[in-house]
């Protein structure tokens, strides 16, 4: 159902076909100081300009975004995860990649932690930028989620959710709003279940949107900066396929212990049902 790879994405995604990923979610290394440099030391990254940190970190990124463009199917779709220093930037380089025409959206991911600045205004978000490899031929799904937020919004005897007007009832769908694309969705807690103890972790709800919303059961779903494995436990756990790849072993053990775990979860849902049946 997946392949998981344990080294540079770069190497890795130059060796795979072209148009063989359905949609990809990249979350690359926030830290400017690290990204494309696992050689430098402690003393280069001190005294490294900001304008360096960001120059080092477009080298690094440009040509795995390169990559991604081409391993992209006709219907596919790229997610890039990026926080408030960079994504200006890079929104530009992929401009460039696959030309400002398949921009899709910005999307923002809210959410509550305990920082309190006392010089500018709190920052509780993060950005996916979403491009299409061509669009109109790309997959999408609209989603419902939540609970609207009307005045005076009442429920008829079947339960449907509805406002009067003057002009009598104004029904809302009942599987929700139409989700946006600002997601309210919560940060990791310390002691949530599904915590794996790797630092950077994403929430399995803020992955299963990505997925839900740009991809089909059976599709190739592909994260080439993993980490602990969210991405791939969520296509896992969607009935998708998918590739992942990190060059921390540490990263790749945990992802490969989450995934083994979830397999064998879904083979004993599996086996139950077969039974009952």
């Amino acid at each position: 159902m997946g392949r998981l790879h344990c080294g540079e994405n770069l190497e890795w995604m130059q060796r795979l076909p072209d148009g063989c990923c359905d949609l990809i979610y990249a979350d690359p290394p926030f830290d400017l100081k690290n990204a494309g440099r696992p050689s430098a030391n402690r003393d280069d990254k001190a005294t490294m300009s900001a304008d360096g940190r960001i120059d080092n970190f477009l080298r690094f990124l440009r040509p795995r975004l390169d990559q991604m463009h081409r391993l992209l199917s006709e219907r596919g779709s790229l997610y890039v995860h990026l926080n408030w220093r960079m994504v200006h930037y890079v929104k530009v380089v992929l401009d460039e990649i696959f030309g400002a025409d398949q921009f899709l959206n910005e999307i923002i991911w809210r959410y509550r932690s305990g920082s309190r600045p006392a010089q500018w205004f709190v920052r509780k978000h993060e950005t996916l930028l979403l491009y299409a490899r061509h669009m109109g031929r790309h997959t999408f799904h609209r989603l419902r989620e939540g609970t609207y937020r009307t005045l005076d919004l009442r429920r008829d005897e079947k339960g449907r959710p509805f406002k009067q007007t003057r002009n009598g009832r104004l029904y809302f769908d009942v599987q929700g709003p139409i989700v946006d694309d600002v997601w309210d969705i919560p940060f990791l807690s310390t002691v949530a279940r599904e915590r794996t103890g790797y630092p950077s972790q994403k929430p399995e709800a803020l992955l299963e949107r990505v997925i839900r919303a740009s991809s089909n059961e059976g599709d190739v779903v592909a994260d080439f900066f993993c980490g602990s494995g969210t991405t791939l436990a969520v296509a896992q756990r969607l009935n998708r396929q998918w590739l992942g790849c990190d060059r921390n072993p540490q990263a790749v053990a945990v992802a490969r212990k989450r995934l083994d775990k979830r397999a064998g979860r879904q083979a004993l849902r599996k086996s139950r049902w077969k039974s009952v049946r």
